[in-house]
């Protein structure tokens, strides 16, 4: 009799992860215990290891995920025709503070950076057009095609980003593109930028340094394109100029407590919450141990692990600001007439995942088991060391330039099913799978998938901390980076959250 492995993830569970298919009558051996499968199942899906009544809890992560609509027997698979959220609308929260007593050591790593002049420290030394308005978004790209050429060498790149706004937008909106804007233009990934605007829009450069504040005439130049006679010369005149100045800088040796790192997942699958998010949670904590920062965003994918979250608050303050970025997002799913829990997509289903409290079980263990030192409104920038909560939706792209422009210069994005997109900083993949690791060896740039054949996570975790510095004292490169997936994307309300 064959035996097929399978994963129960804490004691309390009562049904565990295939980690493999198994067939109608194929054998699952948990603990002693031989289950034998009543229907065909795929791999990373639910398999009952226990009878579940119908209405009571199914346990995963130790856990409610929801409850079962019908009695569930040991054997059977546990999936959307048989389990359904128990998530509401907005609630009421309570602060049990659970802190980690784990305090911030001297920072014993250390890479090769750009220092900036403002102390913040670069791991790239690019070039950015950031266009104040749609409008301008070919003249940007033509600038960046033809300045990579006139200065190969002297920069690490120079780089585009076309966003389609910045003009008859109103409130929230507007301010919501001009936060992110500022947050690029601050960003320390570059050595230099070129604002590209208009003239006539909404968000003119006049108008966008009011926002932007303070800034080095050095490393920060304006064009206005209707005020040039030539806007390509004019641009490309600037850029020179920006070059030599971001030219000047060479990397020297700083700590990683000067590293920011966003944490990110997308097209998740069954097996994110069992290695990759783990992994990249237990590299959050180090991170964060030798006084590095990191910053999780994904706020619909909080339901139903948020008081998980909430009890890591430092304070009560950061713990009324958590209760806020949660309801704040409930409200906006409910003045735009949309079911808080419409989640997980339909990918997330395929690879396994039924619920929405499933799935925010496993996304928010990217942040570890620190605690919570700070929340963060859409388009603000990291003002603490250590775990930050940021403003923003799940959508991926969207997220990973929040994070870029809250400060982030490097990316960890989990992934189960694959995705090629990439931020204006190095965005690493991570596949949760290894076979997603192979099939898409030009997305892919760590596997996490040894995780469930061997590996021990602490050891990959080094490994992963390890690839980090190399990756940002620019020893490495990351598929993004190399493939030219560059982008932003902003969130688009009509008010502020």
């Amino acid at each position: 009799m064959s035996q097929l492995k399978a994963l129960k993830i804490h004691t309390r569970d009562n049904v565990a992860v295939l980690l493999q298919d198994v067939e109608k009558g194929g054998t699952v051996e948990l603990d002693g215990l031989v289950i034998s499968a009543a229907q065909a199942v795929p791999a990373g899906h639910k398999i009952a290891v226990a009878d579940i009544p119908e209405g009571e809890n199914v346990i995963k992560y130790g856990y409610p995920i929801g409850h079962a609509t019908m009695p569930i027997q040991a054997g059977q698979h546990v999936h959307t025709h048989n389990l359904t959220t128990n998530l509401g609308e907005l609630l009421e929260y309570s602060y049990m503070p659970e802190l980690s007593s784990a305090g911030t050591g001297t920072a014993a790593e250390s890479f090769w950076g750009y220092e900036r002049q403002d102390g913040k420290v670069g791991i790239r030394n690019e070039i950015w057009i950031v266009n104040t308005v749609g409008c301008v978004n070919k003249t940007s790209d033509m600038l960046a095609a033809k300045a990579n050429d006139m200065y190969k060498g002297i920069v690490d790149g120079v780089y585009a980003f076309p966003h389609p706004y910045g003009c008859s937008q109103m409130g929230g909106d507007q301010e919501n593109t001009q936060k992110i804007l500022a947050g690029m233009v601050r960003h320390p990934n570059a050595g230099g930028v070129l604002v590209l605007g208009l003239g006539c829009e909404n968000n003119n450069v006049d108008v966008f340094k009011k926002v932007l504040g303070q800034y080095d005439s050095n490393r920060v130049k304006f064009l206005v394109t209707q005020e040039a006679g030539d806007e390509i010369e004019e641009g490309l005149k600037l850029i020179g100029e920006l070059a030599q100045y971001a030219g000047s800088f060479r990397r020297t040796l700083q700590p990683v407590s000067k590293l920011t790192v966003g944490l990110k997942c997308g097209g998740s699958d069954a097996f994110s919450g069992i290695t990759a998010n783990p992994l990249v949670g237990m590299f959050s904590d180090e991170l964060l141990s030798q006084g590095g920062t990191t910053i999780l965003t994904e706020v619909p994918e909080m339901f139903g692990a948020e008081t998980l979250l909430m009890n890591r608050c430092v304070n009560e303050s950061v713990f009324n600001g958590t209760v806020s970025l949660i309801n704040d997002f409930k409200e906006y799913y409910i003045k735009h007439d949309q079911v808080i829990y419409d989640n997980p997509s339909p990918g997330n289903k395929k690879g396994g995942i039924t619920t929405l409290e499933e799935k925010s079980l496993g996304c928010t263990q990217k942040g570890g088991t620190a605690n919570v030192a700070s929340v963060l409104n859409y388009g603000d920038q990291v003002r603490e060391p250590g775990l930050n909560l940021l403003q923003g939706p799940g959508n991926d792209i969207v997220a990973v330039t929040t994070l870029m422009a809250a400060g982030a210069q490097i990316i960890l994005f989990t992934t189960g099913r694959g995705t090629p997109l990439g931020a204006p900083v190095p965005t690493v993949k991570i596949s949760t799978n290894t076979a997603l690791s192979e099939k898409k060896k030009n997305w892919i740039d760590f596997d996490a998938g040894r995780i469930l054949s061997g590996s021990s996570m602490a050891e990959v975790t080094a490994e992963l901390f390890q690839y980090i510095i190399r990756l940002a004292s620019g020893e490495i490169s990351t598929r993004n980076e190399e493939n030219g997936y560059r982008e932003i994307a902003i969130f688009k309300n009509g008010v502020t959250l």
